[in-house]
C-alpha cells in the first residue's frame, strides 16, 4: 500500500499543506493575542489564548489561511477556492458585525441587571460574556496573518 495508507491519521492530516497552513495561522493568531493584549495592559495574562475576541482574530487567519493555501494548490479559478472564499468572508463577516454587536448588547445588559435591584439574586450574579466579536482591525489584521501563513506554509 501506500505510505499515507500506513500512515497514522495525525501524521496524514499534517501533510495536508491546507489543514497545516489554517492549523499554524490559528495558533499563531491565539499566540499574538496574547502580545497584543501584553501590549495594551503592560500585564502578561496568558488568558487571551483561550479567550476569543482579541486581536488578531483567530477565526479570520484560520479561514484566510485555509482559502490562501487552496489558492495555491488548487488555484483561483477552482470550485473548491469559491467555497473557501465564501465561507471566509462569511466568518470575518460574522466576527465584526454579528458577534461584535452581540458582545455590545451583552454589556449592555449586564449593566441593566447590574442596576436592577428588583431581580433575584442568581440573576444578578450572573454576567454575560462581553467580548465575542472583533473590531474590523483585529478582523483584517488575521486575514493579513493568514494570508502569509497561507503563502508561506508547504
Amino acid at each position: 500500500g501506500s505510505v499515507a495508507a500506513r500512515a497514522s491519521p495525525p501524521v496524514v492530516l499534517w501533510s495536508n499543506p491546507v489543514f497545516k497552513a489554517g492549523f499554524i495561522g490559528w495558533v499563531l493568531a491565539q499566540v499574538l493575542k496574547v502580545a497584543t493584549s501584553y501590549l495594551t495592559t503592560r500585564e502578561l495574562s496568558w488568558r487571551p489564548l483561550f479567550d476569543s475576541g482579541g486581536m488578531p482574530s483567530s477565526h479570520s487567519s484560520l479561514c484566510v489561511a485555509f482559502t490562501t493555501a487552496v489558492a495555491v494548490i488548487h488555484g483561483l479559478g477552482s470550485s473548491i477556492f469559491a467555497a473557501c472564499l465564501g465561507f471566509s468572508c462569511i466568518v470575518m463577516y460574522d466576527a465584526a458585525n454579528v458577534r461584535l454587536q452581540a458582545g455590545k448588547h451583552a454589556q449592555i445588559l449586564n449593566k441593566v441587571v447590574e442596576q436592577s435591584d428588583w431581580l433575584d439574586e442568581g440573576l444578578r450574579s450572573f454576567k454575560l460574556k462581553e467580548v465575542l466579536g472583533h473590531t474590523k482591525t483585529q478582523v483584517f489584521a488575521g486575514a493579513f496573518l493568514g494570508i502569509a501563513v497561507g503563502l508561506l506554509v508547504r
